[in-house]
């Protein structure tokens, strides 16, 4: 019998991805929603050295890191697989992810700034983007590195979903289909995929949510200045 757990935040884009690769996979899981304030005993047991969600805890064994925890669901489960079977190709797909990975915090700092860091932050979120439309293959698939969604996909599914809810609080928009058709009509294409688009927080909470903490955040990052 297969036990498997998710510790989870649901306005957590990171806690997303696994919700996701769980659904396109088919597993039926256990959800523990988590209050970072408030943590549970049972997050802090089994993810001692970050202390952070998404957790998985499969038979037993718990794992963290989303995108660590994404590729062992891929290998774990072999059904609907994230990678292709080229060494190469994966290799690829496997590049887009760390790429992504690597700069999806950055791309987050417009949304955590004001002023001049925010507008610098805006100017490396939309370079980010340009190398991703123009070099990801984009403009001959539909997904990174083929026509089915994959691990590249899973690791920038937050730009399809939770960047539309900080850009609506910032106010600047990204992706539009003039600047980045590719992209634009990745968003779609991601978000039509049932096992996305019937696992979306909803849209109007996660607006409350991270408006509360951009105010936060931005009072922090005062406080550091004076």
């Amino acid at each position: 019998m297969e036990d498997v757990k998710v510790f989870g935040l649901w306005s957590s884009p990171y806690t997303q991805r696994v919700v996701w690769t769980l659904k396109l996979k088919g597993v039926s899981y256990e959800y523990y929603g988590e209050d970072l304030a408030n943590k549970s005993s049972l997050l802090l047991q089994y993810n001692p050295i970050y202390k952070k969600v998404p957790v998985l805890v499969h038979n037993g064994k718990p794992m963290a890191e989303s995108m660590v925890i994404v590729e062992y669901i891929d290998e774990t489960w072999p059904p609907f697989p994230l990678l292709p079977q080229d060494a190469y190709e994966r290799s690829n797909v496997r590049f887009w992810s760390k790429f992504i990975e690597e700069k999806s915090m950055h791309m987050m700092e417009f949304f955590l700034y004001d002023g001049e860091r925010q507008e610098r932050a805006i100017k490396e979120t939309l370079e980010t983007l340009r190398v991703i439309e123009k070099e990801s293959g984009l403009s001959e698939k539909m997904f990174i590195g083929g026509n089915t969604i994959g691990l590249a996909d899973i690791a920038l599914g937050w730009v399809a979903h939770t960047l539309p809810v900080m850009e609506e609080i910032v106010g600047v928009k990204f992706i539009t289909i003039d600047a980045f058709p590719h992209l634009h009509s990745w968003v779609k294409n991601f978000l039509e995929i049932p096992a996305i688009k019937n696992n979306l927080p909803p849209h109007e909470l996660l607006v409350e949510y991270f408006k509360e903490r951009r105010k936060v955040f931005l009072a922090m990052t005062c406080h550091h200045h004076h």
